[in-house]
């Protein structure tokens, strides 16, 4: 299939997923993940209606935004290194990765040399495994009042990655939980901090993540396909 048909099947899921939760399909947005595609494939989804794409590596963000149009909505999505936020800032409008203070901190600093703020989600590892990046349940009320004293990032949600299962149902706990997670800082009312995102799903459960209240859902393969648009 195209990835205009593509496009036009995963935005049927989504809308058909968010109805049968009892959420309008507007409240879920699509983050195209753009990992080891190249610069023609995200041209065509855009040129197709996407307008958010994610990246995970900072080198190709950097090389994809020099050559495709100024428009695209660019959110990093992907393990961001401190060293490496002075590449990206002012770059994208959302980082969904932040899981410690140095890293904001380091935000902070270089969104603040342009005089912009930047959007931010705070990563948790929900489902505890020790390959994922992450804050944990526990920390993360203590990260957030953190971050939420900086005066050029803005928190705006949460994300985790659960562990992958052959069925999507079992990763619903893990986006259950978020979701919680979510409605207990927004309970604890920390100034300057909001709740209105959750950045959860990926091409094999975000049904499951739209039905437990993701807001973002990161999607690449559903679209891109696996073996069409590859790197050389």
């Amino acid at each position: 299939m195209s990835i205009a048909a593509n496009l036009q099947a995963i935005h049927q899921r989504m809308a058909q997923a968010a109805e049968r939760g009892g959420r309008h399909p507007g409240d879920v947005r699509l983050v195209a993940v753009t990992k080891t595609k190249p610069a023609a494939a995200i041209a065509e989804a855009f040129a197709c209606g996407q307008l958010i794409f994610g990246e995970n590596y900072v080198q190709e963000l950097v090389a994809k935004a020099a050559e495709l149009p100024k428009e695209i909505c660019w959110h990093f999505i992907g393990h961001l290194q401190s060293n490496k936020v002075r590449q990206i800032a002012g770059l994208v409008q959302m980082i969904h990765s932040v899981d410690r203070i140095s890293l904001a901190r380091e935000i902070d600093r270089q969104w603040g040399e342009l005089g912009k703020s930047c959007d931010i989600l705070v990563q948790v590892n929900i489902s505890r495994e020790t390959t994922k990046s992450g804050t944990s349940s526990e920390e993360v009320f203590g990260l957030v009042r953190e971050i939420a004293t900086l005066p050029h990032v803005r928190v705006k949600g949460l994300m985790t990655m659960p562990p992958f299962f052959d069925d999507p149902e079992a990763a619903r706990p893990y986006f259950k939980a978020l979701r919680e997670l979510a409605r207990e800082i927004e309970a604890a009312r920390i100034p300057g901090v909001e709740m209105n995102e959750l950045s959860m799903g990926m091409s094999g459960d975000f049904e499951a993540a739209i039905a437990e209240g993701a807001t973002l859902v990161r999607v690449g393969s559903a679209l891109f396909g696996e073996r069409v648009y590859t790197t050389p």
